[in-house]
């Protein structure tokens, strides 16, 4: 098969559009392997944490499992044939990390590698360039027995398995991302425990953190060892755009609080040198940096990679404590979930605000100048190629009686963000590529089957996937090359 970059590959445009992207644009979609495949206990596939987290009774959503989801184990053809019918020149997917590692040790498993093999030579017969996640959020449950992102050692298991996984597929699969949006990973998993693991304890997430932060890093350097030159590396962040409600000191001092532990946590050892002064001292009281941080760790996170991915949704609003907001209503009002427990730790007690009243079904606000502050944020701060590696949104989707699901919701809300990308690219930012989130309707982790953010419906009952109006749409744009 020839591997094909999708930050390179052509398009055909049928009509001057009217708002037009560079040539080579990557259209794309993205889902997640707990959130499609299924097949939960084929081909040598153990429990992840999010099989044992989904079990765990009150957890998510009316008891949900991905065990089946939506298929996508058996039916990955019949999917990679409805992207083409899209004209989908790329697809970001994530791969499994116990389908191909079961206990997080030792050996791959043969099985688990020849599925996405199959579907990485689908892609390709397709003229689908694949961009492989390694990490979309299933650590293998063995791994968390042994203590989990909390423990240094699973960041040299997850480095072992990157060159497991990339010495199968790198020949084929051209763009490489090591973590996806490992803020959710470290703080809902460990501190708000609104997510697997269901942890809930500061100092564990800011040690996951910065765990998570040293397995890209090793995980970087393991892929250039068995990948061609040609492959290209990268990460996906959901960073928040902070904005302060007031132009208060006290405002501005409660959005540095939450772009340190919310960005620059990730962004500092990443991409400028180590973690910032500020964040070590606004978290200081909960872990010892200096215990935790080994010498040599802020280079190893910090070794080189190819492109920047941006997850985006929706801006962070903050002000500080007003005196009425106790702290669980803030954490209830950040759009993570509804725990007593923070996800921001060192942060308790700044509050959240909506930016507006114009809300998904997630209760997630609609602005998309955030993601053009985000794009141009991202590019004058660490001068790398970008992709919107994530960006979609949920809503009360209905099959109508002609067995038709319109959603101009949908389409209002991607053309706002593509034309937020275009803004962002005429403003000089280096945005190679969008993907929408997500390509099916899905598992939506501990909401479960109750939100749908598809461009593609799924009748969970029979499994029979039904475009959306949505995706007619994208369809059109692709072919465009732009917006009309």
């Amino acid at each position: 098969m020839t591997m094909t970059d999708p930050t390179t590959a052509a398009h055909t445009s049928v009509a001057a559009p009217r708002v037009a992207f560079p040539p080579g644009f990557a259209w794309g979609s993205a889902t997640a392997a707990y959130q499609i495949e299924g097949g939960a206990t084929e081909g040598g596939r153990t429990p992840s944490i999010w099989d044992t987290f989904a079990k765990t009774p009150g957890k998510v959503l009316n008891g949900d499992t991905g065990d089946v989801a939506v298929d996508h184990y058996h039916r990955f053809r019949e999917d990679v044939r409805l992207m083409a019918d899209l004209g989908l020149t790329s697809y970001r997917f994530s791969l499994s990390w116990p389908r191909i590692q079961p206990t997080g040790r030792g050996p791959a498993v043969e099985r688990g590698l020849d599925f996405y093999r199959a579907l990485v030579d689908t892609l390709l017969e397709h003229g689908i360039s694949p961009v492989a996640t390694l990490y979309h959020w299933d650590l293998p449950q063995d791994l968390e027995e042994a203590g989990g992102w909390p423990i240094r050692e699973t960041a040299y298991r997850f480095a072992e398995y990157a060159s497991l996984a990339a010495s199968a597929l790198g020949d084929r699969v051209p763009v490489w991302t090591t973590l996806n949006e490992p803020w959710c990973s470290a703080f809902l998993g460990y501190g708000s425990g609104v997510h697997a693991p269901g942890r809930t304890n500061p100092a564990d997430a800011l040690k996951a953190a910065h765990h998570l932060n040293l397995g890209h890093g090793l995980a970087v350097g393991a892929l250039r060892e068995v990948l061609p030159a040609s492959a290209k590396i990268a990460v996906s962040l959901n960073l928040h755009l902070v904005r302060p409600l007031t132009d208060t000191d006290e405002d501005r001092e409660a959005a540095r609080r939450i772009e340190a532990v919310g960005n620059r946590i990730w962004t500092g050892p990443m991409f400028k040198g180590g973690y910032d002064a500020d964040l070590k001292a606004d978290t200081a009281h909960i872990v010892d940096w200096d215990e935790l941080v080994r010498p040599g760790d802020e280079a190893e996170i910090g070794r080189p990679i190819d492109l920047l991915g941006l997850n985006y949704y929706n801006p962070t609003i903050v002000s500080a404590p007003n005196g009425e907001a106790e702290t669980a209503e803030a954490a209830r009002n950040d759009g993570h979930g509804d725990s007593e427990f923070s996800c921001w730790p060192g942060s308790e007690d700044v509050v959240f605000h909506l930016a507006n009243d114009d809300v998904t079904a997630m209760g997630w606000p609609i602005d998309a100048t955030g993601l053009t502050d985000s794009l141009v944020g991202m590019h004058n701060d660490f001068g790398l190629p970008l992709l919107v590696t994530e960006n979609g949104a949920a809503f009360e989707d209905v099959v109508g009686p002609d067995g038709e699901v319109d959603d101009p919701e949908r389409v209002r809300y991607v053309e706002l963000h593509l034309q937020a990308v275009a803004d962002a690219i005429a403003a000089g930012a280096d945005v190679r590529g969008y993907y929408v989130w997500s390509f099916l309707d899905n598992f939506e982790w501990a909401y479960g089957y109750s939100k749908r953010f598809g461009v593609v419906h799924v009748d969970y009952e029979t499994q029979q996937r039904t475009p959306k109006t949505s995706a007619r749409w994208y369809a059109e744009v692709i072919r465009r090359g732009g917006l009309a």
